[in-house]
């Protein structure tokens, strides 16, 4: 498969490989002179998950000291690409950046491993709680004195699909205007990344939040279940969320990426200059590994299984034996 595949030969190549119960590799080969720290650099709704990954992994490599750190995943992987920070491991919320900012000095593979779908976050504080449901959320965020969240596009996948749901809503229940009214209005807040909003939705700031389902169970929020043709979770549905389309920046001043709707696939590559290559694969091999798997999926993220390549070729030989 070419590094920018087509989504659609993507999913049907997924579901083909779930649909045939396909395992996940055997578990990663120890080595007793990996050691030292690891930087790994990851999309905020990771940090739950690759923290219950690490915990397990050091059980394997007790000397390596795994440095996560968290942020949108524009913003992690510019860590990289423009501060020429030293990061062992990538992990984005979206596959498709991972390419357009990466390929080709930094990066010429990646590895989609995890899922996820968009979720509107609320308590039992929140403004017309009792009221609220997948039908007439998108009447509720109007009103006077209501509070919502969401991420900011530019640095966090979070943050520009919501502005996918909320441009697909209005295809979806026939009602124009949706986007206008929600974008920018006296209610709307924005943050640098998703999980920066929690916090708020738990003090009372924010009503609402839109999230990652994996995220709201992360933290135990109560939220709405949206419709599978707006919350980009369903390869199904992959035609219609090809309608919403939005624009970040790109990779220099200026320029912009325009980004197409389609459901939701994590990915992981290992940037070309991390000098110790050796370390950062054994991470990413424990990671898609089923101990390393288990350990994603007891956290609430859902995993891919088996994971995908972009291009199998490419992969550290390490890691071929992980993918389809």
């Amino acid at each position: 498969m070419k590094a920018v595949c087509k989504n659609q030969f993507l999913w049907i190549v997924l579901i083909g490989w779930i649909l045939a119960g396909v395992p996940a590799m055997s578990q990663p080969a120890m080595a007793a002179d990996i050691e030292g720290k690891l930087p790994v650099f990851i999309a905020g709704s990771l940090t739950v998950p690759f923290k219950a990954v690490s915990k397990e992994y050091n059980k394997h490599y007790p000397k390596v000291d795994v440095l996560i750190e968290g942020g949108g995943s524009a913003t992690t992987i510019r860590k990289v690409t423009e501060l020429k920070r030293e990061g062992g491991v990538i992990g984005s919320a979206d596959y498709k950046i991972v390419p357009k900012l990466m390929f080709p000095d930094y990066a010429d593979w990646y590895i989609v491993f995890a899922s996820n779908q968009m979720v509107l976050c609320y308590t039992e504080k929140s403004k017309y709680a009792k009221e609220v449901n997948a039908d007439n959320w998108h009447e509720i965020l109007p009103k006077e004195g209501v509070m919502y969240g969401r991420s900011d596009p530019d640095q966090d996948p979070c943050g520009y699909r919501t502005l996918m749901v909320w441009q697909l809503a209005e295809k979806h229940y026939g009602v124009s205007g949706i986007y206008k009214k929600l974008y920018g209005a006296k209610g709307d807040t924005m943050r640098a990344k998703s999980v920066d909003l929690i916090a708020l939705l738990q003090s009372g700031d924010l009503d609402y939040a839109f999230e990652y389902s994996s995220v709201a169970r992360q933290h135990g929020l109560k939220f709405l279940q949206l419709p599978e043709q707006i919350n980009l979770s369903s390869a199904k549905h992959e035609a219609f969320y090809a309608h919403a389309k939005v624009s970040i920046k790109g990779k220099k001043p200026g320029e912009t990426i325009d980004l197409t709707g389609e459901p939701i696939l994590y990915a992981v590559t290992i940037p070309k200059n991390y000098p110790d290559q050796k370390k950062a694969q054994s991470f990413v091999e424990f990671l898609l590994s089923e101990k390393g798997l288990a350990a994603l999926e007891a956290t609430g993220q859902d995993a891919v299984r088996p994971a995908v390549a972009s291009d199998k070729n490419k992969l550290p030989t390490a890691l071929q034996k992980y993918v389809q």
